[in-house]
């Protein structure tokens, strides 16, 4: 298989993974973790699937070609080790990433990140799990913070148990009803923005009750 063949396939990885299997066997689950890892663990892989391939993979577990309980925890691994990875990356290059124009750095997914972050704290890392671009910014915009690596490991390794464990198994139980499969992008953004309603209306609460006790 050429290289931009390769390519092309790990990019469309959620509608090629029955090709994958068939070709790959058992070393499906090795290629599907370093997709993870890519995807969380280096920004300018951003576009890598994310929800979809947990989904879908989920869904290939019902019909027998994959083990649920391998996968979950391989996937669980990945999103961990590669948001780790994306840390100590913004930790290293830190606040100068704001200054300075890297060719490699998507500044506008950065910068929409960082707002993100401004806005939910710490618990960015574990909103932005469900959110495409933002989940692959959130944990290099914290190292370049300086959130602590405890506090970080502490909100990594929640989201990464939520997203991973919920698509995965939403995907083995409904992941081969077309409705649904045809409009995931949709379902998931629904239920990140029932997440942060609830966030928001505590703020402006907050902001209301200082105004009032002026």
């Amino acid at each position: 298989m050429e290289f931009v063949q390769l390519m092309e396939m790990l990019v469309h990885v959620d509608k090629a993974l029955d090709t994958l299997i068939a070709q790959y066997g058992t070393l499906v689950y090795a290629i599907l973790f370093a997709i993870i890892f890519c995807e969380t663990g280096l920004v300018v892989l951003f576009f890598f699937p994310g929800d979809t391939l947990l989904f879908i993979a989920g869904a290939f577990c019902a019909t027998g070609h994959m083990h649920l309980g391998l996968l979950i925890f391989l996937l669980v691994s990945a999103a961990v080790i590669g948001n780790t990875t994306n840390y100590w990356i913004g930790e290293a290059i830190g606040t100068r990433v704001f200054t300075h124009d890297y060719r490699w750095l998507n500044r506008d997914a950065l910068q929409r990140t960082h707002n993100f972050f401004e806005r939910h704290g710490g618990k960015t890392i574990i909103l932005a799990r469900f959110v495409p671009v933002v989940r692959t910014f959130a944990p290099f915009v914290a190292g370049v913070s300086d959130m602590t690596f405890a506090r970080f490991q502490l909100y990594n390794i929640t989201g990464a148990v939520l997203w991973v464990v919920s698509l995965c198994v939403a995907g083995y139980f409904f992941g081969n009803i077309p409705m649904v499969r045809d409009n995931l992008t949709t379902i998931v953004l629904i239920g990140v923005a029932v997440a942060i309603v609830p966030v928001a209306l505590g703020g402006v609460w907050k902001m209301s009750r200082r105004i009032l006790n002026r």
